[in-house]
């Protein structure tokens, strides 16, 4: 059986895999971001997505010889704004300040590499609206979770409290929350890494 690894340290990502029941190591790739966004600036920030994804996957499929290797990353944009995850809860309120009352776009890229090739690709771009809510249900929001805001690009979790920011959702769930799941367990059966 075809080992796989995870190669991101996203708890959702690694809660989606373990629902599904998949059988998967998680070894996170710790790779310069900031350097390749600032490489590719102005480029289709979905290709810069993938590009990171695949940068993740082949730096630990480079040290795990046979394993299948899953490699993902998102970008949030929103007009001409490109946005990283906040590094504190006063910059996840900024975040959630700039987005409310408009629409932005989760560019979403999943690669999956094994011994240094691409094997799989698959980009989704989901169209989200938030509310326009006010200051106050700002402080709540981020009273209720916390430091759970800095995990996610939009400082938010559909799948949890995010869920009252939005007005409107066009797109993959699955993808939304960072992995474009459904595709991917496709791929899997495909290749007989998991059971068809």
């Amino acid at each position: 059986m075809t080992r796989l690894i995870l190669a991101s340290a996203s708890r959702v990502r690694a809660t989606m895999l373990r629902a599904a029941g998949l059988d998967f190591d998680i070894i996170p790739a710790h790779a310069d971001e900031a350097a390749t966004k600032e490489a590719m600036n102005g480029e289709d920030p979905l290709d810069i997505a993938q590009c990171l994804a695949e940068i993740k996957a082949q730096a630990i499929s480079a040290t795990h010889r046979g394993a299948a290797v899953i490699g993902a990353d998102q970008m949030l944009v929103c007009g001409p704004d490109l946005f990283d995850k906040p590094r504190d809860l006063d910059e996840a309120r900024g975040h959630l300040a700039r987005l409310r009352g408009r629409t932005h776009h989760l560019c979403t890229a999943a690669v999956i590499v094994q011994d240094g090739t691409v094997l799989w690709r698959h980009t989704e771009r989901p169209v989200l609206t938030m509310r326009d809510f006010s200051d106050r249900f700002i402080d709540t929001y981020l009273a209720a979770i916390g430091d759970d805001a800095l995990l996610s690009v939009g400082a938010y979790q559909l799948e949890g409290r995010g869920a009252h920011l939005f007005e409107r959702v066009d797109g993959d769930f699955f993808s939304i929350l960072g992995l474009p799941l459904l595709p991917l367990l496709a791929f899997l059966r495909h290749r007989d890494i998991i059971e068809a």
